[in-house]
């Protein structure tokens, strides 16, 4: 059985399953294993996750904790707290009407960004008139349709990952401005912000940036300097709003204060930032990378509920969620009527009734003709059972299904 537990009740004899902390932060190369040395404790203890899952069936059991049903339980009814209230209606197309345009958008900011930051590497200074128009682009894209540049985003090259790690950002960031209702000043500026937030990452030897494998300490140490060489390269811009400068440096804390360069909490951190340690790690954890696989994007929801009392702002991180859904775009999900389906736009009326593309049969497995399904129609028995992991059944055309047209266009 698979329990909960605060991390200074871990002895040695336990069978640790998993720590429930940002994998960024994580301090093993194993995920799950048989505790044997004190020095394994000691550094799960020093990396400032508060909780961890073990297995009681591999090793020591205790009499307290949460069992995993009653976790999952616990965070059920908080995103269903959130998914209660209807989704704002905007000017809303249809995700096949957008993708195909957002394509577009997001090869070009790529291509920008990458012009942009080498340029900021060889010590030319940014100018917000520079960057505005990519921003003002991708917002147009958001307001369209907010499913379709985030997911198209989410499809990186390890390669290109600081540079469309960029653009996901600023797409995100001005979606939870648009929930949070702020105005259109604010809500480019947050664009601004999240496009420029990881501009450090340009001092940064590319050997380390793009390591195909766990830092070492000093690696790390290093790679925690790129707030402060952001902001130093920004303030040496002009016009560069005080919202992308505070985010820049501010990103990376987190209102337990065990984030950096800081260490700030709660009150000490502005929204903007607090908006952007969810949009940066949203998109992080959706992505692959050199050194790990993304998750799905209803899976990083789910681990960002669990870490959200340590890490996130709560009425902020409830607004992120009905900005991208509690099933994002691109979500593989079991049916009722024990079908599979991935998600390929949100409703208009609820976060639990999405647009879902059905075509597999679990009982007979086998494919079906795709058939469009809107949980929120009139008269729709289907719902949604869970989400469920696309490496499980490892469907080579996932992308495909949900977006459709042609390649990539980077």
């Amino acid at each position: 059985m698979l329990k909960r537990i605060d991390v200074e009740h871990l002895k040695l004899g336990m069978h640790l399953h998993e720590l429930c902390g940002s994998w960024m932060s994580h301090p093993f190369w194993r995920k799950s294993f048989i505790l044997e040395d004190l020095k394994d404790i000691e550094r799960i203890l020093d990396s400032g996750i508060k909780e961890a899952w073990i297995d009681s069936e591999k090793g020591l059991d205790v009499e307290f904790g949460q069992t995993k049903e009653e976790a999952e339980r616990e965070i059920d009814r908080e995103l269903n707290r959130a998914a209660q209230s209807s989704v704002a209606v905007h000017e809303h197309v249809a995700l096949p009407q957008e993708v195909e345009r957002a394509a577009r958008i997001c090869a070009r900011s790529r291509d920008a960004v990458v012009s942009m930051f080498r340029e900021a590497r060889m010590g030319k200074a940014i100018e917000a008139k520079d960057a505005m128009p990519l921003v003002d682009e991708i917002s147009s894209s958001m307001l369209r349709n907010p499913g379709a540049l985030i997911s198209i985003a989410r499809l990186k090259r390890a390669d290109d990952y600081t540079y469309m790690h960029s653009v996901a950002v600023c797409g995100l960031m001005i979606a939870l401005a648009q929930r949070l209702e702020f105005d259109e000043r604010d809500t480019r500026d947050a664009g601004l912000a999240g496009l420029l937030h990881d501009v450090g990452k340009m001092t940064i030897p590319p050997e380390v940036l793009n390591k195909p494998g766990k830092l070492t300490d000093a690696e790390f140490t290093l790679v925690k300097t790129h707030p402060e060489a952001g902001h130093k390269m920004l303030l040496e811009g002009s016009d560069i709003a005080e919202a992308a400068l505070d985010v820049c440096l501010h990103h990376h804390e987190k209102i337990d204060k065990k984030g950096y360069p800081h260490r700030l909490q709660g009150g000490e951190i502005s929204l903007f930032a607090k908006m952007a340690a969810i949009c940066d790690v949203y998109d992080a954890i959706t992505s692959d990378r050199p050194y790990k696989a993304g998750w799905n994007p209803a899976e990083a929801i789910r681990r960002m509920a669990e870490w959200s009392k340590s890490h996130f702002e709560d009425h902020v991180f409830q607004a992120f969620v009905k900005s991208v859904g509690i099933y994002p775009v691109g979500t593989l999900v079991r049916l009722q009527s024990a079908r599979l389906g991935v998600i390929i736009d949100q409703s208009d009326q609820s976060l639990l009734t999405p647009q879902v593309k059905v075509f597999y049969a679990i009982k007979s497995r086998k494919r079906l003709t795709p058939e469009i399904i809107d949980l929120a129609s009139p008269g729709c028995g289907e719902k949604i059972l869970a989400h469920e992991s696309p490496q499980k059944w490892g469907f080579p055309d996932l992308e495909q299904l949900w977006r459709g047209g042609g390649p990539r266009p980077w």
